[in-house]
């Protein structure tokens, strides 16, 4: 899903349906869902979600957690505004 048509979806009721878990944690992340978008991808494994799960807890203030989890995505922890890192991150993860 290009990027536009994220951001787009952002004004519907619910994630679009060809999401992955990262990118539906960060459409529950926009629509100001921390949990839901936390409990996407809490038991997921591979990188990108680890990335997300990382800018997750640095959302929520956790930053000994969000270290744990920047290490786990192969990230070094982010000096962004979390607006830019949330773009970074949806970018990112629309883009393949």
């Amino acid at each position: 899903m290009h990027f536009h048509i994220f951001i787009e979806s952002l004004s519907q009721t619910s994630p679009p349906d060809n999401l992955s878990l990262p990118l539906q944690a960060l459409w529950y992340d926009a629509k100001e869902d921390w949990h839901t978008a936390h409990d996407l991808i809490n038991d997921l494994e591979d990188k990108n979600s680890a990335w997300v799960h990382a800018y997750l807890h640095r959302k929520e203030g956790d930053t000994g957690n969000a270290g744990y989890w920047y290490r786990r995505g192969g990230k070094s922890p982010s000096n962004l505004s979390l607006k830019d890192e949330w773009t970074e991150l949806a970018k990112a993860l629309s883009a393949g």
